[in-house]
């Protein structure tokens, strides 16, 4: 009898269903008509919305423009401003889209605008996310939504030079800008098919043909559902024994995740789950941790232009019934549990949020190789001189929880803790932390215990709270930080605390770069010396691990 080859599982999610929406009437001329610019908030956004509006008035003057501002990051829904716009306007011009978080909203603010308020509406773009924001019109219902796209970048450029962006093509489609602006507010836009609405084909079998073990490997790497270092083939029987080490059935949905908002939720199962933690080289008695990590939501795959990776901390007394390393090593490799807990999640995150494609799906400009295992080790709780990080977050010391972290884009790095100027040194490592995650410390046991004994620092709190105290900037420094300005100042602006008191200070005043709730220390490491580093990351949650058993 021949042989029919190898029967594997499908790794992927399963895709939302979009329901089709109605695009607002078009205005068929836009004499005498009110149009409203709105400024996404996002590096120098504003200033290409200025040459557009320059744009009316030299060209269409009775067109009557007004540049306004979304109420706080674009990441926020506006419906106060939405509703002055119904009211007082008759149409929106939406920009600048051009970052892998900024463009995705700036088109599902224009699809709020569409479908809710009735407003015709065009959502202005820069050409490296076109594939991005196409895939964001058509999971919101809306795949006809006019797209216009100008160069990369629009942050730092010359009033001349977006001038000359506006008066040029469109480098996707090769269309004059404001003739593509000026149609799409004013023309009849195409129904929408069915067809338009596919966000992706579905999985419809759990097994994939079946196929030599040198054909599967390639199909894997050819529909990038592998973070393209080999993998162990999902067959049945592999994951039928990584199912042994959950009581949840194979068919339980266990959560939704996708790159970044408004991208989409794909869902999943116990099953799926247990296919990419194959996949990873993972054991059965690591998969409670692995569904714990499924079960966030948060994806180790962001989609984040600044190029994110996640940081996972596991604790309780999980750790040594894996065998974790929490000591010499930890954060490197060498250890079988931490390494491919870490690679899991990744793969997890990439197949069943929708895929982790450059260019597509991920738009990391830099990217970041602590996204190979997510930075996956255990606290060091036996040798630390403070409560573990789970006891910190609210839960019993004898749980076992894993936590995320989100960012690690910055890190800084020092030996122990001088007698007389540590304080300074450490100052000087917090203003190397980017200043819109937040610090991690990383100490190894013999730093900790210096903190104990030169800084006084017996419980936590008080080295959370002095590094808070510590890491201070003259106001004028820090508010003309980029990543500032796009994310912290807007909020600040309309009154949020305790941003908005440290805007009223004056330019030499000092101001707290982080926020006291998003300071964290975890204790890791062998005590071969007292190295340590901050890590910039973002908490994000902590999961029980012991539900999911």
């Amino acid at each position: 009898m021949a042989d029919t080859g190898i029967s594997v599982l499908d790794p992927r999610g399963y895709p939302p269903v979009v329901t089709g929406r109605t695009p607002a009437p078009r205005l068929g001329t836009l004499d005498g008509k009110t149009i409203y610019l709105v400024d996404s908030r996002f590096d120098d956004s504003i200033e290409l919305l200025k040459q557009i509006e320059i744009w009316f008035r030299e060209y269409m003057p009775s067109v009557k423009t007004k540049i306004v501002q979304l109420a706080s990051t674009y990441a926020k829904d506006d419906p106060a401003l939405w509703e002055e716009i119904r009211a007082n306007g008759h149409g929106a011009i939406l920009g600048v889209g051009h970052c892998s978080t900024c463009a995705p909203a700036v088109c599902t603010h224009a699809i709020t605008l569409e479908t809710k308020y009735g407003v015709p509406t065009v959502a202005v773009h820069t050409d490296k996310f076109e594939k991005v924001v196409k895939s964001v019109a058509r999971m919101g219902g809306l795949p006809q939504l006019p797209l216009v796209f100008v160069p990369q970048p629009v942050m730092g450029k010359t009033p001349a030079e977006l001038r000359e962006y506006v008066l040029g093509a469109d480098p996707v489609r090769g269309e004059p800008v404001m003739r593509e602006i000026v149609e799409a507010l004013t023309q009849g836009l195409a129904q929408t098919s069915s067809a338009d609405l596919v966000v992706a084909k579905a999985p419809t079998e759990r097994l994939l043909p079946a196929d030599t073990e040198e054909n599967l490997h390639e199909l894997f790497l050819r529909n990038n559902w592998t973070d393209k270092l080999p993998i162990v083939l999902p067959t049945e029987e592999r994951v039928a024994q990584m199912l042994k080490g959950t009581s949840r059935a194979p068919d339980e949905v266990v959560g939704k995740m996708q790159p970044t908002a408004n991208r989409g939720a794909w869902s999943y199962t116990v099953e799926k789950v247990a296919v990419n933690a194959v996949m990873a080289g993972a054991r059965p008695e690591y998969f409670p941790v692995i569904l714990a990590l499924a079960a966030s939501g948060v994806s180790a795959r962001g989609s984040t232009s600044s190029s994110g990776s996640a940081m996972v901390v596991v604790n309780g007394p999980v750790r040594h019934e894996i065998g974790m390393n929490m000591g010499i090593g930890a954060l490197g490799p060498y250890n079988h549990a931490n390494a491919t807990i870490g690679r899991a999640y990744g793969l997890l995150s990439q197949n069943l949020q929708g895929g982790s494609v450059p260019g597509e799906t991920f738009m990391g400009s830099l990217g970041n190789n602590y996204t190979y295992n997510s930075i996956t080790f255990a606290e060091n709780e036996e040798r630390s001189p403070w409560e573990p990080l789970h006891v910190q977050k609210g839960f019993d010391a004898d749980a076992s929880t894993v936590s995320i972290f989100f960012g690690c884009r910055s890190t800084t790095f020092s030996l122990g803790l001088r007698e007389q100027h540590w304080r300074e040194h450490v100052r000087d490592m917090l203003l190397g932390t980017d200043a819109v995650t937040a610090p991690v410390l990383l100490l190894d046991p013999i730093t900790a215990r210096q903190f104990v004994e030169r800084g006084g620092f017996t419980k936590k709190a008080d080295l959370i709270s002095w590094i808070h105290e510590t890491a201070m900037m003259p106001a004028s420094r820090y508010w003309d930080l980029q990543l500032i300005q796009n994310y912290v100042y807007p909020r600040a602006t309309f009154g949020e605390e305790p941003m908005a008191s440290e805007l009223k200070k004056g330019p030499d005043e000092l101001v707290h770069i982080f926020r006291l709730p998003e300071i964290n220390a975890v204790v890791v490491g062998g005590e071969t010396n007292g190295y340590w580093q901050i890590m910039g990351a973002r908490y994000q949650a902590t999961i029980s691990i012991d539900e999911w058993r």
